[in-house]
């Protein structure tokens, strides 16, 4: 009970701040004043956490095995769905507002971006957070790639070249919906490459993300993590609705089959790939409001760590004001 109403103050809180936030913008505060107040309700937002998802989440620090972390669990956020629920539509009011930010200096030539990358097993919810937590931000800057199995063109080069094709550009947000960590998971899973040839992609990706994040691209690395039951809910929720059967695939039994072989993969890619340039967090998933928020929350806090400000003017202001009185 006492987490519930410190949790709802907080978000009260976050809520006034917003809105003040919205009245300076109208009143057109000095671009120093708005920055100040975004920072000051972003804060808000994450004090509801008890524990913060970039530390109690993250591979090799808050988290160090894969089997330790539970689908239903909702480590940091101790409330209810409905004050989950209530933290994202909030969160993603200031994400829009640093998303803007973000793509105006992209524009102006600015090379910062953001690469967001979403694994998990079948039914972890991945498409459904970025419907969630990015409902409210511009279009215009937002890039979304699902990767499934290589084409005969992309296997014709190597494994990272298709990745790159799907990039941020400057000011630009790419989610990838899976990822080139596929090109290690399933030979590592299926045996379908000798081990030391995909063992040796593992240095390729990290000094691709190193070069990436000293190029100004940020990245934030997801594993959703579901429970056997929960995606076993998941697919008879899919099977037993006929406007679902088109989301559910036989192949996705296969590799269901497999899940002991999946879990000890990706244990290590975490343990190789989990770098402090480009983390790894791994994120219960069975509570989808919980993902959600924690997405919400990671995505915000590392938009709003890159301390940009609104582009100056290139031009003369009066002289373009001189000619639109004419």
């Amino acid at each position: 009970m006492a987490d519930t109403r410190y949790i709802n103050n907080a978000l009260n809180s976050a809520s006034n701040a917003s809105r003040g936030l919205d009245k300076a913008i109208k009143r057109r505060k000095s671009l120093q004043d708005r920055l100040k107040l975004a920072g000051e309700t972003s804060a808000l937002l994450s004090s509801v956490w008890s524990k913060h998802p970039t530390t109690r989440l993250r591979f090799g620090t808050g988290v160090d095995d894969l089997s330790d972390v539970k689908g239903g669990s909702t480590p940091g956020f101790h409330a209810t769905s409905e004050e989950g629920e209530r933290f994202i539509a909030l969160s993603s009011t200031e994400i829009a507002r640093y998303q803007s930010l973000l793509y105006a200096n992209g524009a102006s030539g600015g090379h910062r971006r953001l690469l967001i990358v979403l694994q998990g097993m079948d039914a972890s919810g991945k498409g459904g957070i970025v419907r969630h937590v990015f409902r409210q931000v511009n279009p215009m800057g937002i890039h979304y790639h699902g990767f499934g199995k290589p084409t005969a063109e992309e296997s014709a080069h190597d494994f990272l070249w298709r990745v790159r094709r799907e990039l941020p550009a400057g000011g630009w947000i790419s989610i990838f919906d899976r990822s080139h960590y596929e090109d290690v998971v399933m030979p590592h899973v299926y045996h379908t490459m000798d081990e030391t040839e995909w063992r040796s992609r593992y240095e390729t990706i990290r000094r691709f993300e190193k070069e990436l994040v000293a190029d100004g691209c940020a990245i934030i690395k997801i594993f959703l993590v579901v429970s056997r039951d929960e995606q076993r809910r998941q697919f008879l929720e899919r099977l037993d609705d006929p406007t679902k059967h088109w989301k559910f695939d036989v192949s996705d039994l296969d590799a269901r089959a497999r899940w002991d072989d999946y879990m000890a993969a990706w244990q290590d890619v975490f343990e190789q790939t989990g770098t402090d340039y480009a983390p790894w967090y791994l994120v219960p998933a069975d509570n989808r409001w919980y993902s959600r928020a924690v997405v919400s929350e990671l995505l915000r806090v590392t938009l709003k760590s890159m301390e940009l400000s609104w582009p100056a003017a290139d031009y003369d202001l009066d002289e373009a004001r001189r000619r639109l009185n004419e």
